[in-house]
């Protein structure tokens, strides 16, 4: 572990370099709509408005530099899991649950268009999502969330069993898998950095090292002076608690990835995984990974998954990780891939995500106030960040009289409201007992040889909001 670089943002950014900064907010201005949040769903958000009405005025601030947050360190999963569409089923109906599916099953293939019309290469590859199950508990819950999934309409997933599994990827001991074709794996600095240079090219003002402090209707306010507008759209994610204000909206859920060096030719073939899926599992903790388009595995997972009083990184220490996470990670790497035993883990890195108190994704515009917000992806935001870039257009578009409603602004992730975090330090208590609750019910499913859940696992599920 001696040789693993440990933090600097994160492998993305090593991998391609930290971008030349942007100049800050010269003082006050005004604009039609800004953007707060140089992010995923900042950056979208400002593409799709000004292509359909390029006559807007926009403008984006970041307080340090666009995709420094998740955007920048994710796990480069481009899929089809949304937050929350189980409550959604419930609370609007099953048939506007399947609409919701639907669409982000449309929008792993748009962002993949996208990309290429803008001429972003970012590593794409558009293998398909494949999940495994390695104890009798995973398979029966696997076996139920494949059956949940052709249920809202993904006619395409296909079950498979241990050898079928294994000519996909050989993951020790795994029993079974479920594979859909809505997922790609990608790099995700590539694709902020591409999307963020396109936004530019459009006549976007972005700018940089510009901290938002408040948020009020009409007004950013920044340390540099305040932009004024009809519309302020905060797309901050997991750094939301920072905002004056916001510290119990959505919380900020730590993840951690590691990256090895390339592995060799004789190490690939004894893996497989020539699909180049991305690879998760079924496991309560669970694990998440891609092969590289430069041969290596980046593998994440939950480390120390919050920090007290909703704390993020510093510039000093951004996304240093805990040796012990590290090691945790490089332990599910040799757990699936007992030959990769002697493999360096070349990087390290953390970052946080936003969860809602329902863990349910939300697209919102107050159009008495003409403040909106998108957000609390719970870690599927690579492909949720577009389709919610997508919906604030349409919800601007409307409010400002430039169009009618359309099939995305009555989904049923629109204007949802859900109540606050519960204050310190039972937000703290919380999360670390849900998640010590998970990591012991994984361990006792690796030993114990029943399909039965743990029943402690199913409490924490319903106590947490999960489920």
């Amino acid at each position: 572990m001696s040789s693993t670089i440990n933090g600097g943002i994160s492998y993305w950014y090593a991998d391609h370099g930290i971008p030349s900064p942007r100049e800050p907010l010269p003082g006050d201005e005004s604009a039609d709509v800004c953007i707060v949040g140089g992010g995923y769903t900042g950056l979208w958000t400002a593409y799709y408005l000004k292509k359909a009405a390029p006559f807007l005025r926009i403008t984006v601030l970041e307080q340090k530099f666009c995709g420094y947050g998740a955007s920048g360190r994710n796990g480069g999963w481009l899929y089809n899991g949304i937050a929350g569409r189980d409550r959604y089923a419930r609370l609007h109906g099953k048939e506007a649950a399947v609409r919701l599916q639907e669409a982000m099953n449309d929008t792993v293939d748009e962002v993949i268009r996208t990309a290429a019309a803008e001429q972003i290469d970012a590593d794409i590859h558009h293998g398909g999502v494949l999940e495994v199950a390695y104890t009798p508990a995973q398979l029966a819950r696997l076996k139920e969330f494949h059956a949940t999934e052709l249920a809202y309409g993904e006619k395409d997933r296909t079950l498979h069993g241990a050898r079928e599994t294994a000519d996909r990827v050989r993951v020790s001991g795994a029993v079974g898998s479920t594979w859909t074709p809505h997922g790609a794996r990608l790099h995700p600095v590539k694709l902020v950095k591409g999307l963020a240079a396109a936004v530019e090219a459009l006549g976007v003002t972005i700018h940089e090292s510009t901290p938002v402090t408040e948020i009020k209707p009409k007004h950013a306010i920044t340390p540099y002076g305040t932009v004024r507008a009809p519309y302020v759209l905060r797309c901050t994610e997991g750094f939301t608690a920072s905002l004056k204000g916001q510290r119990r909206t959505w919380l900020p859920m730590n993840s951690s990835m590691i990256a090895t060096e390339p592995l060799t030719d004789a190490q690939w073939e004894s893996i497989g995984w020539e699909g180049r899926e991305t690879l998760g599992d079924m496991a309560h903790a669970y694990m998440y990974a891609q092969r590289t388009a430069d041969g290596r595995i980046a593998l994440g997972g939950r480390g120390v998954p919050y920090r007290y009083g909703s704390k993020t990184d510093t510039p000093a220490n951004a996304g240093r990780t805990q040796p012990a996470t590290i090691e945790a990670l490089r332990e599910i790497l040799t757990r699936f891939f007992p030959q990769l035993a002697g493999v360096e883990v070349a990087h390290a890195w953390s970052g946080v995500l936003g969860v809602p108190r329902d863990w349910c994704a939300t697209v919102t515009l107050d159009r008495a106030t003409g403040l909106g917000w998108a957000g609390g992806y719970v870690g599927s935001g690579v492909t949720t960040a577009n389709l919610a870039a997508r919906t604030l257009r349409d919800l601007v578009q409307q409010d400002s009289g430039q169009a009618g409603p359309t099939d995305l602004t009555t989904l049923p992730w629109v204007n949802h409201k859900v109540r606050k975090w519960e204050p310190e330090p039972f937000r703290w208590l919380g999360v670390q007992g849900m998640y010590a609750t998970y990591r012991s019910a994984d361990r006792h499913e690796l030993t114990a040889p029943t399909a039965e859940t743990p029943r402690l696992a199913r409490i924490a599920d319903r106590l947490s909001g999960r489920h």
